[in-house]
């Protein structure tokens, strides 16, 4: 009982910190485009072109490889845990 309750709000432990680091990763890319297309283009701020330049760079960081190392936040507690319990229970 007391494991399923550890995996229970382990997982939704996990979930709070993945949702706020996927807000700020996207956040922090999305600042960076903004960013970029104020040097490219000063004085332009609210544009059509400007909205799709933003939209395509962030499809564009939906499909890398970052968001999904974020991912990572699931994983390694969970192969930490399990390690610890082998080495705990074998030794």
């Amino acid at each position: 009982m007391a494991f399923a309750r550890l995996l229970v709000f382990g997982f939704l432990l996990l979930s709070v910190i993945y949702l706020a680091v996927s807000l700020y990763a996207r956040s922090l890319r999305r600042e960076n485009l903004e960013n970029e297309w104020a040097e490219r283009n000063p004085g332009d701020t609210s544009s059509p072109q400007r909205a799709a330049f933003i939209e395509k760079g962030m499809e564009q960081y939906n499909a890398s490889i970052r968001p999904k190392l974020i991912a990572l936040i699931y994983v390694v507690p969970l192969v930490a845990m399990f390690a610890i319990m082998i080495i705990v229970n074998v030794t």
